[in-house]
């Protein structure tokens, strides 16, 4: 009952890369047409059909596995994990050899028989290049001892605040958000869970265990307290980003990293995305991460598995890092050493780990619909 009602909060929801959808229905579309990665014309000894977001489907980071394995890949974009996950669910799965989606909907994949488990023995030699926090047996995408994928990109959700007109040390906890001081000046990112998970914690509220509800009458005072202060409810991460950068919004919720990083990569590295101290013992961040499955599709391929390999390996997860939509940080501790220091500092590598520390990893919370009706329901009444 819990991932039947989880799951249908989750397409209820937004997801954080629906701003993107302008640029995945171009993918969708391409797909459909048939274009592939390879050139038209060419041929090859194998094909791949590849479900994932954009960014993995850069040329720079297909073209050269495509002319080392003699392979084609096809790519169909995903606008939303959800929506992704219901497609292999309802039989697509199929006609796919890879997926490269958020890690709950990988992680549940498995269990789901839609992805095959991997022996983590076969990818030794990928986990000894990744960051301990990273390496096997990596809880977050396990079921009953068994692996569902690899981890590919990951980052955090906190403050993310403009330092030209606030200091970092107000955001040492959410507190400015419901601060009349502040009024209108907080930018709320409508986004599905990722606005209410902040403030849940903010409210002493555990989102990513079952709730009760007293706990849910939290999240409804939070969310309505968030909303009597601020006007600034966005989906639009465009505009999110311009009232930033400008001073019309001194902080954005929900966003984190994923907001941020291409911003500080063009120049501004005066925005940054941080991680409030831990309140009354609760952890106030939250830590996103994507993975990258095989399709258990009865053909086993090996080409999938080598492109499995490929895709975390160090030179082509630092192309993954930064990408024209989005720029992420990555679980090859090899790779760290690609990037430039200009680089390292738009990703914040020297912040990464305090924030990971000071964060739940995040999971399809067992209440997430309840949470989410919560949130329209009073954005409907303000």
């Amino acid at each position: 009952m819990k991932k039947q009602a989880s799951d249908i909060g989750a397409r209820a929801g937004v997801d954080r890369r629906s701003v993107l959808k302008g640029m995945g229905g171009l993918g969708l579309a391409a797909a459909g047409a048939g274009i592939f990665g390879m050139p038209k014309g060419a041929s090859a000894a194998e094909s791949l059909n590849y479900m994932c977001w954009e960014g993995y489907n850069a040329p720079s980071i297909l073209d050269p596995f495509q002319k080392q394995k003699d392979v084609s890949i096809s790519v169909d974009l995903i606008t939303d994990s959800a929506g992704g996950f219901a497609k292999l669910a309802a039989g697509a799965s199929k006609d796919f050899d890879l997926v490269s989606s958020d890690s709950p909907w990988i992680a549940r994949m498995g269990p789901a028989g839609i992805c095959r488990y991997i022996d983590d023995k076969d990818f030794a030699e990928q986990y000894a290049e990744f960051y301990p926090q990273f390496r096997a047996p990596f809880t977050p995408l396990q079921f009953e001892g068994k692996a569902t994928g690899l981890p590919t990109r990951w980052g955090w959700v906190g403050p993310t605040v403009n330092t030209k007109f606030d200091k970092l040390e107000t955001w040492s906890s959410y507190a400015p958000v419901f601060d009349a001081a502040y009024k209108d000046k907080i930018c709320l990112l409508d986004w599905g869970d990722w606005p209410i998970m902040p403030l849940a914690l903010y409210a002493g509220v555990d989102p990513y265990v079952s709730l009760d509800q007293a706990a849910l009458d939290e999240v409804r005072k939070v969310l309505r307290a968030a909303f009597k202060n601020t006007r600034a409810i966005v989906a639009d991460l465009a505009i999110a980003q311009k009232g930033l950068i400008d001073g019309s919004f001194r902080a954005l919720i929900g966003g984190g990293t994923y907001a941020t990083s291409s911003l500080r990569m063009k120049g501004h590295d005066y925005i940054q995305s941080i991680v409030p101290e831990p309140k009354n013992g609760l952890k106030q961040g939250i830590i996103w991460m994507e993975a990258t499955g095989l399709i258990a599709n009865g053909r086993d391929s090996k080409v999938a598995a080598d492109f499995l390999k490929y895709i975390v390996s160090p030179e082509v997860a630092k192309q993954l890092s930064i990408t024209e939509a989005t720029c992420n940080l990555v679980p090859n501790a090899k790779a760290e050493a690609l990037f430039s220091d200009a680089e390292k500092k738009a990703l914040q590598m020297d912040y990464m780990w305090t924030a990971w520390d000071n964060s739940h990893f995040h999971t399809v919370a067992p209440n997430i619909d309840d949470m989410l009706a919560i949130w329209q329901e009073e954005l409907a009444a303000r």
